[in-house]
């Protein structure tokens, strides 16, 4: 049946499986409990109706039984009575309600069988649910661990390529030329002030001379 079919699968689920496969493994792992939880529900259900049925069916042997036995009765007693016209039809009613009683009996041997398997299948879920339910806080912590071991190791990878330094020395150098262009223009800008005092200083230095030449010229 399709219930023990979706049980069996829940029951050889990897559950280690599962959580390494999800893209979600605490949202997987609560999905794959609460699956088995329903279907446990169901299980429990299924495996009362099939008792109750097995009761049934035992009862209405029984019942076809007794009525096996009535008619034998009928039978012997119009046999006793020299009236073996009815004891035919007694006797025939005998095997009808024989045939079936045998009916019946096997009904009820397939549905013993069929209960059988659904409290095996009960037992193995509840099973299956109590590992799930130990499992997984742990499971879902061990893959947390293997996330952040793995996110550590790609960090580690990434600064351990020369990417990160080949970036340092990069701004390192645009630092230095920002520095050595700064320094050029300081220098420029300091020479200009020493040509225009320098020339100053000459213009003055010609009066000087012209005021001397005029003074022994008597100009």
């Amino acid at each position: 049946m399709a219930l023990l079919e979706r049980v069996s699968t829940l029951v050889r689920a990897n559950l280690n499986d599962l959580i390494d496969k999800a893209e979600h493994p605490e949202k997987m792992i609560k999905q794959v409990i609460l699956d088995m939880q329903n279907q446990l529900l169901q299980v429990k259900t299924q495996v009362a109706i099939a008792i109750a049925d097995q009761h049934l069916l035992d009862k209405k042997r029984k019942e076809n039984e007794e009525k096996v036995a009535e008619w034998t009765r009928k039978a012997e007693l119009a046999v006793d009575k020299k009236q073996d016209d009815l004891a035919r039809a007694a006797l025939q009613r005998v095997e009808s309600y024989r045939d079936l009683c045998d009916g019946f009996a096997q009904q009820v041997a397939d549905q013993k069988a069929q209960v059988e398997n659904l409290k095996t299948a009960l037992r193995q879920l509840e099973q299956k649910l109590a590992e799930a339910q130990g499992k997984a806080d742990l499971l879902i912590a061990q893959h947390r661990r293997a996330r952040a071991v793995s996110k550590a190791s790609d960090a580690k990878m990434a600064s351990g390529n020369g990417s990160s330094g080949a970036a340092f020395d990069r701004m390192k150098h645009k630092v230095a030329h920002s520095q050595a262009s700064s320094q050029a223009k300081s220098e420029m800008a300091a020479d200009d002030v020493e040509d225009r005092l320098a020339a100053l200083e000459k213009e003055d230095k010609i009066e000087r001379l012209l005021v001397e030449l005029k003074t022994k010229r008597g100009a």
